[in-house]
């Protein structure tokens, strides 16, 4: 994989390359993996054996500034998602 970024496309597509799956299955599998993963993590936390665990971190309400014309702002509170790696992928990342 090449590109910076990756789309539930290219990774359908993928899946039907390596599997032999029709890309309409290959793409309701992904979107039917990641309704699951946005409904297991809105639970607060996730865990992925091997892969990582996704943590929903509550960020409270601050004061922001426009660093252009040096106004200032209130930035609402909000749900930020964290995810941190396992360490069989960090392994496996750090062996290059």
């Amino acid at each position: 994989m090449n590109k910076s970024s990756c789309t539930k496309i290219y990774i359908a597509q993928n899946l039907t390359e390596k599997t032999g799956f029709s890309v309409q299955f290959s793409n309701k599998l992904i979107n039917d993996f990641v309704g699951i993963l946005i409904e297991s993590i809105s639970n607060n936390k996730f865990n992925l054996k091997n892969i990582g665990t996704f943590k929903i971190i509550k960020k409270k309400e601050r004061l922001g500034r426009n660093p252009s014309t040096k106004e200032e702002f209130i930035i609402c509170s909000r749900n930020s998602l964290s995810f941190v790696a396992s360490k069989k992928i960090l392994d496996n990342l750090n062996k290059n």
